[in-house]
């Protein structure tokens, strides 16, 4: 097969989804791999890295596409790349599909295969974490003065105290975000949903970070009272309420702020999306850094471990083609989202209203044993399509 690896073109984007190492066992398992010229240069791999790899350097992302079968990068689709994609293609990347109707719109159209990477995850995505992590960090770096922020700095100084950081939520994006800040000396408090992730964060910190149920009551009494908070939920796109709505924002203290790393709308009702290159904001008198791709500015680290995160889900589609390596895999049988002009994803199916198909009955891998994954979602669709809409 001709797996392709374009240069991502997001706004800030600087990642690259596989490494010259990666590139290395795809052509000794005997595929041809082509790398958009220039693709890894800002992750800090270069063009003749990959050409000793056994990679071959096309010019620009039309050659790719005309190119090759499956095409694989960081991020989601820009509206550039809408009419390069072609018939039967395999894509690979993360598409956020429920957000994105247009994006979702084109794939069918298209008649494409495609993979949502950060559905695939059986371990949780690189990316997560480094999002918390980093994202920790440059909410430390928001709320000095210069940025507008309260000027606190977070173990404090001789007479001077630390400061207070409500992380919330506690999957890997959490945990990423504070390790962060209890290893630099914040005052750490976390809040969940579950009481065994947060029994096993104070176990782990040996109590010295403290946990909460995620509520409203809980968020309304904390908010005016911390210095720094970090959103790390992932929200469920079908609720209507805010989970920190305008006037909760109001409550809190004027120069504290707010990272929203998970950059959902409708999760804080002061939202909107950034861009590395002009990453804050204030409203409300509260700084908000909302870059929706934080793990960009470390690259080249952010890259590696990504890269072996996905290695072995594409490895499989190229040995073993899409059918096998779905029946092998619930993670990667769960990120698929089209298969030949059919939606195979229930959360885009429930939140944007339109016909979907299981993908193990698209697939055809109904009456065989199939590896298990836990639904990425809560969402729960049964608007399916007709059996004699569907022709494959």
């Amino acid at each position: 097969m001709k797996l392709g690896i374009l240069k991502d073109i997001k706004v800030g984007e600087n990642r690259v989804i596989l490494t010259p190492s990666e590139i290395h066992t795809f052509v000794n398992d005997g595929h041809e791999v082509y790398v958009q010229h220039d693709a890894g240069k800002a992750a800090g791999f270069y063009d003749d890295e990959y050409v000793h790899a056994g990679g071959k350097i096309l010019p620009t992302a039309e050659d790719l596409y005309a190119t090759c079968d499956m095409i694989t990068k960081v991020k989601e689709f820009e509206s550039s790349e809408y009419d390069l994609l072609r018939e039967n293609q395999i894509v690979y990347t993360c598409i956020h599909p429920a957000a994105h109707p247009e994006e979702v719109q084109v794939l069918l159209d298209k008649k494409v295969t495609a993979f949502t990477a950060e559905d695939t995850h059986r371990y949780g995505s690189p990316n997560c974490e480094a999002a918390g992590k980093v994202g920790a960090f440059l909410g430390l770096y928001a709320i000095m003065s210069n940025n507008g922020g309260m000027g606190k700095f977070v173990s404090g100084l001789g007479a001077a105290p630390n400061m207070t950081v409500l992380v919330i939520g506690c999957g890997t994006v959490g945990k990423g975000a504070i390790e962060v800040l209890q290893n630099n000396g914040a005052n750490v408090i976390v809040m969940g949903k579950t009481i065994g992730h947060l029994r096993e964060i104070s176990s782990k910190y040996n109590g010295a970070v403290s946990t909460m149920i995620g509520s409203r009551y809980n968020l309304e009494k904390m908010l005016p009272l911390v210095d720094l908070v970090v959103n790390c939920v992932r929200w469920d796109k079908s609720n209507k309420e805010y989970m920190i709505t305008r006037e909760m924002v109001r409550s809190m203290q004027r120069g504290s702020v707010i990272v929203d790393i998970s950059n959902d709308y409708g999760v804080i009702e002061t939202f909107h999306e950034t861009t590395h290159e002009d990453p804050m904001y204030i409203e409300e008198g509260v700084v908000h850094y909302c870059v929706s791709n934080i793990p960009s500015v470390i690259a080249k680290t952010a890259s590696i471990a990504y890269a072996a995160s996905v290695e072995g889900h594409i490895r499989s589609i190229l040995n073993q083609g899409i059918q096998t390596a779905c029946q092998k895999d619930g993670f990667l049988r769960r990120g698929l989202v089209t298969y030949r002009g059919y939606l195979t994803h229930e959360e885009t199916s429930q939140i944007q209203n339109r016909p979907w198909i299981q993908p193990e009955v698209i697939l055809g891998l109904e009456n065989e044993r199939l590896n298990p994954a836990p639904k990425n979602t809560s969402a729960v669709s049964t608007n399916y399509y007709k059996k004699e809409e569907i022709v494959v």
